[in-house]
Order: structure tokens, then C-alpha cells, then sequence
């Protein structure tokens, strides 16, 4: 037998073990014991391959039954039934969840642009002299492609056929190739917009625009700890990531680079400069010299348009009150003392109250009172466009000095164009317009979507509309819009939202009745009894996820278990959106932790015969190593995490 199904039969024997030897006999079981033993049960009968949704509401609705039968057997089945009707509909009614669907339809629009080939070539010459190239651009494509699909299967396999057979022939260990796929795959459920952060928001009652800010920069981490081991290891042990070489390097040059690069310059900027002013560019058309010096300067253009937009901003006059003529809500508006009274609004000195309407030769009398009012009114309205003109003149200040660290960000941009372009050769003009074909295209757009939630323009769904918009512009530019595309990404969305919609309906069954048979109730005392400190019960915490991520896959952890750990953390004082950012990073370890390594097992599929399981999940131990240390990193400096939310929602 194969020694992962012993390792999940092992751990199922341990999980019924413990079950036996923790529970007490029957005849002493409570219904919080009950609650307990059904938990046991649910995570057997998931290993046994039994479908999670479904085994989660089969369990809540039997279990729910029998919490109810021991109060009133005459109406536990009706109970029970109204139970899973309003569980239901909760689900159903729950409005980020619209955002799901969205967004699994953006990521498979995007899958099938056939955009990650694209990609991997263009980032492996702009990494070509960094050590380690092919496993340094495979971890950043991974990363981006799995950011904008948040498939991690489609992307691990994608990855396994595009770069495994090239890292191979390259000479790479097998088990430094394998590591660089799966965890850069897996980084697409942390870094944002993620299906996983929407998932635990609706779970854990958390903010999705906060998850979503706050996850940012934990996952840019994550993916630089990454990059960092494998330059690292490249350095130190050659032999397992060997340098590209010379030939390897070279970037092919289309004719006329060729002619400029030989007759004025091999720098592109000059050289293009050149070939248009001098007389030796008869062979090359003008219309593609001003072509690929627009292209050269994207990057310069770039600068001067944010540098703008962000002098803008800061230099913005203060836009100031005038004095004396803005009156507060029910504030008055003249000086003249208010009468004494009652308060509030006065009755008409009439005996009868309301006085009656005018009739007779009383009516032009009141119509000439009521015409005088606004020529009695007329004089304060003349006063108007003087004060208007006064305030406008207050406020037509001319602009503020720019701070001293405007002119540093400034000075520091115009150094690194310098730079940039005294080392941006024709070689390089290349490898950027390849770029601006494959990486910019998506960058931007995972940016406009981040962009949008974060800085509070559209909420997730309207965001999620906006990139599916953005998927299948993409696919249409790269001419892979048809209706087979069309069919197969809605059945895949359709398919996919219908799984996560029944693991909530399944999650919160088995919530309501866990929470029935005092089961939470059990644990909190269990936990509380312990009398840990919050470090404690935070380390406690992420060692039993860390432990569940073995057996279990991040969807079941967190429909499951994350609403028995929630209401534990006000007693600890622990925020909610910093403990989902540490479970984010630690379900990190779920795809890559045997025996239900789920990323494991797609590039397996795709692996040629002589690369065993084996070695995949020994180069995967090394990137769940650095999973631990980046937690680590994120409970000691907590800022990584909660910066920018406080910044953007204080």
C-alpha cells in the first residue's frame, strides 16, 4: 500500500483513538460530548473522501435532531427541517458571496487568455542574471498568475508542463523545481483579491475591504521569502540552480535595432534619438523609430504623470472657512435675541389655534403681505454674491510648498531614470515590450480591482464585475474570446460557486448544531480553564491549524473549525481581521502539507515519470518552512499586517 494512504489511515486511527480515550462512556455522555464526538466524526468521514458539503450538513442535521429530541421529540423533525430552511437562506441572502462567482469567473477567463506562456519567457530573461532565474521567474509567475485566476490548481499545472521540463533541462534539482511551483502557486489564495480572505470575512463576520488591505503586504512578504531562499541557495549551492548561460541570455534584436544599434547607439533611448535625427536611418521607416521611442519612454512618462499627481495633491491650497457666515445646523441666523417661550415652534396668537383663511376683501390685503416678503428679503439676497466673491477670493490662495520628501521621492526618481535608462539597451527594449504584453496587462488590472475595494470606490462585488469585464477584455485582446471559452468558464464558475455555496449552507448546519449540543460552549470552558495568555492561546491556535492542514484542505478548516475559534478571541482581546491574516498565512501550509497536498499532486499529474511524490514534498518542506518563519515575522511586527487597514479605515 502506498505510504500516503497509511500516513491518512494513521491519522484517522489516531483521530478515532483520541475520540475513545478523551470522550467518557456513553451512559455519561452530555450533549456537548456529542457535539465533540461529531466533530471526530466529521473529520474521519472527510478523509474517507465523502463530499465535505454534504458531510457537514449530514452530520448537522442528524446531530441537530438529536439536540432537539432531548428537549421536545414531538417537534424534532420540524425543528430540525425549519433549521436547515433558515440556514439556507441565510447563505442565500448573504451578499458577499456575490462576489465569488465574479471573481472565479475572472480567474478562468484569464487562465485561457493563455497569457502565463507569455509571462514565464518574458520574466525569465528580465531575471536572466539574477541566480537562480528560472526559479526566481517561476515564483513571481506564479504568483501573479494565481493572484489574478485564484486557481491554484489550473496554475501549479500550467506551471508543471511551462517550467518544470525547462528548469530540468537547465540542470535544477528536482526537488528545488517542484518547491518554486507549488508555493508560488499556492500564494494566489493570500495575496488579494482572494476567494479565501471573501470565505473567512463571511465566516468570521470580518471586513473583506480590511482582509483584503490587510493582506497586501503579508503576501508581498511571503513571495520576497521566496525569492530571497532560492537567490540564496543558488549562491551557496550552484549545483541545484545552475546560471544561465551566455547563449541563453541573448535576446534576439529585429532588423532595425540591429542597424541602430550598430551605426549610432546600443542604448535605445540615444539610439532611436539618433536614428531619427541623423541621415544613416534610410533602411529603417520612420513610423517605427517614433513606434519603439514612445515605448522607451513609458517609463519616464509614467513617473512625470504620478510625480504630477501626487504634487497635486500635496501643494492643494487649504480650502478655508469663511467666518461668521456659515451657521451650524440649528444654529440662528440673525442676533436678535430669541423671545422667551415654551420653546420650539409657537401657535398662532389665535384663541381657536389655527387662524382661518382669508376671505372677502381679507384676501389682496394677505396677497400684498405676502408680496412684500421678498422685497423685504431682497436686501440680505443682494448681500449674497458679495459674500460668495469674498469666500471664493478666501479660498483662491495660491498653492502650498511642496514638502521636503515630495523633492526626495523627485530627486530619487530622476536618479533612478538615469539609471535605468543608461543601462536600457535594445536587448532590454526587447525584453520590455514583452513585459508590456504579458505582465503589465494583468498587474494593472489586479491593481485596478485591488485598487478599487481598498481606497473605497466599489465594494468586492462591484470590483469582481469590474475584473471579470477586465478577463474577458484580456482574452479577447489575445484572441481567445469564442464561444467554446464562453461554455467552458461559465460551467467551471457555476461549478465552483456551487461548491463553496454548499460548504457554507454544510458549515453553518454543523455551526447551529455543534452550537445546539453545547459543543462550543464545552470548548470555551475547556479554553478558558486553561487560563492562557493571549501569545499562548494564539500560538495553541495556529499549531492546531498548522496540524489540520495535514489532514485537511484550507476550505474545510475554515467553514469548520474557524467558528469554533472566533468566539474565543474577545476574551483574549484579539482582533479578528490580524487573526485571519495569520490564519491566511498559515493555510498557506494546506496545499503543500501531505497527505492532502493538494499542489503536490497537480504537478505530479503533469511531472515526467522519473520525478516521484516523494521528492515533491521534500522540495516542498523547505517553503513550509519559511511559511512558519514569515507567521512568525507577522505576530513580532504586527504592522506588516494592520498598517494599511488602520491607515485607509481609521
Amino acid at each position: 500500500m502506498r505510504k500516503e494512504v497509511w500516513f491518512g489511515l494513521t491519522i484517522m486511527a489516531m483521530v478515532v483513538l483520541a475520540a475513545f480515550i478523551l470522550l467518557p462512556s456513553p451512559s455519561q455522555m452530555t450533549n456537548g460530548h456529542l457535539g465533540l464526538l461529531m466533530l471526530a466524526l466529521v473529520v474521519v468521514a472527510i478523509m474517507l473522501g465523502f463530499p465535505t458539503a454534504f458531510t457537514l450538513m449530514g452530520m448537522g442535521m442528524v446531530f441537530a435532531w438529536i439536540a432537539y429530541r432531548s428537549q421536545n421529540p414531538g417537534l424534532a423533525v420540524q425543528q430540525t427541517l425549519d433549521l436547515m430552511v433558515q440556514r439556507t437562506y441565510s447563505v442565500m441572502s448573504n451578499d458577499v458571496l456575490i462576489s465569488i462567482p465574479l471573481f472565479v469567473f475572472m480567474g478562468y477567463l484569464i487562465e485561457r487568455a493563455n497569457l502565463i506562456e507569455k509571462l514565464f519567457k518574458s520574466m525569465h530573461l528580465a531575471t536572466s542574471r539574477i541566480p537562480g532565474s528560472l526559479a526566481v521567474a517561476t515564483i513571481i509567475t506564479c504568483a501573479i498568475f494565481a493572484t489574478a485566476t485564484g486557481i491554484v490548481g489550473a496554475v501549479v499545472t500550467l506551471m508543471g508542463l511551462l517550467a518544470l521540463p525547462a528548469m530540468l533541462r537547465a540542470g535544477y534539482s528536482v526537488q528545488l523545481s517542484a518547491g518554486a511551483i507549488t508555493a508560488g502557486g499556492c500564494l494566489g489564495i493570500l495575496i488579494p483579491p482572494s476567494v479565501m480572505l471573501i470565505v473567512y470575512g463571511a465566516t468570521a463576520g470580518v471586513s473583506v475591504v480590511k482582509l483584503y488591505a490587510g493582506a497586501f503586504f503579508p503576501g508581498l512578504m511571503l513571495a520576497g521569502l521566496y525569492i530571497g531562499y532560492v537567490i540564496i541557495l543558488a549562491k551557496l549551492k550552484p549545483h541545484m540552480a545552475p546560471p544561465m548561460s551566455e547563449e541563453d541570455r541573448r535576446v534576439p534584436l529585429p532588423e532595425f535595432a540591429e542597424i541602430v544599434s550598430t551605426s549610432v547607439s546600443n542604448r535605445a533611448l540615444p539610439g532611436l534619438i539618433g536614428a531619427i535625427k541623423g541621415k544613416r536611418n534610410a533602411a529603417v521607416p520612420m513610423k517605427t523609430l517614433l513606434n519603439h521611442l514612445l515605448i522607451a519612454l513609458l517609463p519616464a512618462i509614467t513617473v512625470v504623470l504620478v510625480m504630477g499627481g501626487v504634487y497635486l495633491n500635496v501643494t492643494a491650497p487649504i480650502q478655508q472657512e469663511v467666518a461668521g457666515e456659515v451657521v451650524a445646523m440649528g444654529g440662528s441666523t440673525f442676533d436678535a435675541p430669541a423671545e422667551e417661550g415654551d420653546g420650539g415652534l409657537a401657535e398662532p396668537e389665535s384663541e381657536d389655534g389655527l387662524q382661518p383663511p382669508p376671505t372677502g376683501d381679507e384676501a389682496p390685503a394677505a396677497l400684498g403681505a405676502v408680496a412684500e416678503a421678498p422685497a423685504a428679503a431682497s436686501e440680505p439676497a443682494a448681500a449674497e454674491p458679495v459674500v460668495a466673491a469674498a469666500a471664493e477670493a478666501a479660498t483662491d490662495q495660491e498653492r502650498l510648498p511642496a514638502p521636503m520628501t515630495f523633492w526626495i521621492g523627485l530627486a530619487s526618481c530622476v536618479v533612478a531614470l538615469a539609471i535605468f535608462y543608461a543601462i536600457f539597451s535594445f536587448a532590454r527594449l526587447e525584453i520590455f515590450k514583452m513585459l508590456l504584453g504579458s505582465f503589465f496587462p494583468l498587474a494593472i488590472m489586479i491593481l485596478a480591482v485591488l485598487g478599487t475595494i481598498v481606497f473605497g470606490l466599489a465594494t468586492p462585488t462591484e470590483a469582481a464585475a469590474m475584473g471579470s469585464m477586465g478577463g474577458l477584455l484580456l482574452a479577447g485582446a489575445y484572441r481567445r474570446l469564442n464561444m467554446t471559452v464562453m461554455r467552458e468558464s461559465v460551467f467551471l464558475t457555476a461549478k465552483t460557486s456551487a461548491m463553496v455555496c454548499w460548504l457554507f449552507v454544510g458549515s453553518s448546519i454543523f455551526s447551529a448544531a455543534f452550537a445546539l449540543l453545547g459543543g462550543q460552549e464545552l470548548i470555551n470552558t475547556w479554553v478558558l480553564g486553561m487560563e492562557l495568555t493571549p501569545v499562548q492561546f494564539m500560538i495553541l491556535a495556529q499549531i492546531v491549524i498548522f496540524l489540520l492542514g495535514w489532514p485537511l484542505e484550507w476550505t474545510e478548516i475554515i467553514v469548520i473549525f474557524m467558528p469554533i475559534f472566533i468566539p474565543l478571541l474577545p476574551h483574549f482581546n484579539i482582533d479578528p481581521l490580524f487573526f485571519g491574516l495569520l490564519v491566511a498565512l498559515n493555510l498557506q501550509t494546506a496545499f503543500l502539507s501531505p497527505p492532502v497536498a493538494m499542489a503536490a499532486f497537480y504537478l505530479k499529474g503533469v511531472s515526467p515519470p522519473h520525478v516521484t511524490l516523494n521528492q515533491i514534498f521534500a522540495g516542498m518542506l523547505p517553503f513550509m518552512g519559511i511559511q512558519v518563519f514569515a507567521i512568525f515575522l507577522l505576530y513580532q511586527f504586527p504592522a506588516i499586517g494592520m498598517w494599511l487597514p488602520q491607515v485607509l479605515y481609521k
